[in-house]
């Protein structure tokens, strides 16, 4: 069984395919560790009351969440997770990550796999990830291990800086990035 940590940000429309993700990972013999960005952790929004999407995460994982900066510290040592998986990975995080700010549970999350030179695996779903967000994706593509989950225009005719990630493609991506490899081609 593969240990790998699921940091959850808060793009909320993605979230029904981040469960099918989860079960999908599940089923491929992941064993997960959720962590909540503090948003996931207290939002309630038009998609999920933030009570609602804990228990639907704590039922598929069988886990409570990491929701403190303090509780994701330890996880680069002591939890001895093989990868984390940030899913998804809002264009915030995503700016965060790569200028190495450390100020909510997921990028800690983040922060302590690199430093014990494990990998993080990226699902981004960015409403600027063409725009303002572009150069980060650019300087995360070039980080070692850093791994994205491939991803698209999701609409380009109305929102033309977006992109988002396949979330069918998150188990192959984390595969390929437990080998050391991006899955290829990122971007489709």
């Amino acid at each position: 069984m593969t240990k790998i940590g699921l940091a959850v940000t808060g793009s909320f429309c993605t979230f029904r395919n981040l469960l099918k993700a989860v079960d999908d990972l599940l089923a491929h013999d992941f064993d997960i560790t959720p962590v909540f960005s503090y948003n996931v952790s207290s939002f309630d929004t038009r998609f999920f009351k933030a009570e609602d999407f804990r228990r639907e995460i704590e039922t598929r994982t069988g886990k409570h969440p990491i929701t403190t900066i303090v509780e994701a510290e330890p996880i680069g040592t002591s939890m001895g997770l093989e990868l984390m998986l940030v899913a998804p990975c809002t264009g915030n995080t995503l700016a965060k990550i790569a200028h190495g700010i450390t100020d909510t549970p997921v990028t800690m999350a983040v922060k302590a796999q690199l430093r014990n030179n494990r990998p993080v695996v990226l699902s981004i779903s960015s409403n600027d990830a063409l725009g303002a967000n572009a150069k980060n994706i650019g300087a995360l593509l070039n980080t070692r291990n850093v791994y994205f989950v491939p991803f698209s225009q999701d609409a380009p005719e109305s929102k033309s800086n977006s992109l988002i990630a396949d979330t069918a493609l998150i188990v192959p991506a984390c595969e390929a990035a437990l080998r050391g490899k991006q899955l290829e081609p990122v971007i489709f």
